[in-house]
């Protein structure tokens, strides 16, 4: 079936060479996916969907043109080339647009990245996973409610074609299990929850353990305090520490360093963390929820080191930003059906310090622990940083009553320059970091 696919979408590149395009691709994906949720008992949710989406991408000289469409039979490519290419001989010129040189030549349907699991939950088996990671909720006490439980897995297939000579697959899939349940009564009723995603069902975290884990999150939240106005260290649960490196990869993607609107923009090679930080984009790592074994250009991809020694070391690039700026893609393209390709980073992640979260903290007479955030405020041009936030405040180096109705406002290049990691990494999210320290944020409460 694979080969089929990439024989069918082989062809419908190459009628649009014949069709008079200088240049053209396309990418075809296939998904399947399935869910079951339950709200305190009641089955809410049973779900199954396949979807397919095609997406032609031709070029006239400098101009392009992008057409979708949701069903790829062979007999209407011919109708699907003839509107793409009228439409890019009368849309303007784009002097970067074009397919990446640096494409691998060849067919690709194998790699060894384990991104696809034979596993197939039945749908009584993921309603039994739902119901039981409610269940184990709502047995702890004080848990007084449910926001509803879930179980899901999926199967996406992507195929990539060029006329340069590119031609690849692969299958990813995905098995995940979250929980949502609230404490306490009205006015203090309080919210909280856990979740895990996997590439392999085997890896996935027992449904029973999440629930017992939302639960207690959730008791642990009740009757919080609003901190005082000032400011003093903040420590991030990882769950929430990965948000500081997805404004990082959004600040240094070509995307932005080409268009001037980053504040790191002029910060290539120099010191922008402290000299123990390393920061990897890895979308070669087994199992990894957003590995792939090319690029949405076709390139093969490798590990990325965007900082070392606390220095920025390289932006995120596809082809046509990196042409923009003078470069070089560094095989960081995605690719959806309906758009051209873009800068994005994968298995984002800190590397791991060496201290505890217990040591971490140790020193802290007075500070806050983040264990959530709400709203965003931030100024992509200048780093200005301001976002809602609760947790726990922590004194005398302990964790200790719960936080919550203040606000967290600092710089990101005065934030960045003030973490400190801890060695509890988890590969967990895609965006990854161990708890973090700053020393950089005002706290704005009572």
């Amino acid at each position: 079936m694979t080969e089929q696919t990439l024989d069918r979408i082989s062809d419908l590149v190459a009628r649009a060479r014949k069709a008079g395009a200088d240049a053209a691709d396309a990418v075809f994906v296939r998904s399947v996916a399935a869910g079951a949720g339950v709200r305190n008992g009641v089955t809410e949710e049973l779900e199954r969907s396949e979807t397919t989406d095609l997406g032609l991408r031709v070029f006239a000289g400098k101009k392009s043109a992008i057409l979708s469409t949701t069903t790829p039979e062979p007999s209407r490519f011919d109708a699907l080339i003839e509107q793409a290419m009228a439409m890019a001989r009368v849309l303007p010129e784009d002097q970067y647009a074009g397919l990446n040189p640096l494409a691998q030549q060849g067919r690709f349907t194998q790699n060894d990245l384990e991104l696809a699991d034979s596993a197939e939950p039945t749908t009584e088996e993921l309603l039994a996973r739902a119901r039981a990671g409610e269940e184990a909720a709502l047995a702890i006490k004080g848990v007084t409610n449910s926001a509803g439980s879930s179980a899901s897995c999926g199967r996406t297939e992507v195929f990539l074609v060029t006329s340069a000579g590119f031609a690849g697959s692969y299958t990813r899939t995905h098995h995940s299990n979250s929980v949502c349940v609230l404490a306490g009564s009205g006015d203090g009723m309080q919210r909280d929850y856990d979740y895990h995603g996997t590439v392999w069902l085997r890896d996935l975290k027992d449904a029973t353990e999440l629930g017992k884990s939302a639960g207690e999150k959730a008791i642990a939240r009740l009757n919080p305090i609003k901190p005082r106005t000032g400011r003093y260290p903040v420590v991030f649960h990882p769950r929430v520490a990965g948000s500081f490196l997805g404004h990082f990869a959004g600040a240094i993607t070509g995307t932005a360093i080409a268009r001037g609107t980053s504040f790191l923009k002029d910060k290539l090679g120099q010191s922008i963390f402290a000299k123990d930080i390393t920061i990897t984009d890895d979308p070669t790592r087994k199992k990894g929820l957003r590995s792939r074994p090319f690029d949405g250009e076709g390139m093969q991809v490798a590990p990325l080191h965007l900082v070392e020694n606390g220095a920025l070391q390289s932006w995120i690039l596809d082809s046509r930003s990196a042409r923009q700026l003078g470069l070089q893609s560094n095989a960081h393209a995605a690719r959806g059906t309906s758009g051209p390709p873009g800068p994005s980073a994968t298995n984002l992640f800190f590397e791991p310090g060496t201290l505890s979260p217990t040591e971490l903290m140790a020193d802290i007479k007075e500070g806050l622990y983040i264990t959530e955030m709400m709203g965003s405020s931030i100024n992509g041009l200048t780093g200005d940083y301001s976002r809602g936030a609760s947790g726990f405040m922590i004194r005398d180096g302990k964790i200790a009553e719960s936080a919550a109705e203040f606000t967290l406002a600092g710089n990101l290049l005065d934030i960045f320059a003030s973490i400190t990691l801890a060695n509890d990494l988890d590969f967990r999210f895609g965006t990854d970091a161990p708890t973090l320290r700053t020393d950089a944020l005002s706290i704005a409460g009572a």
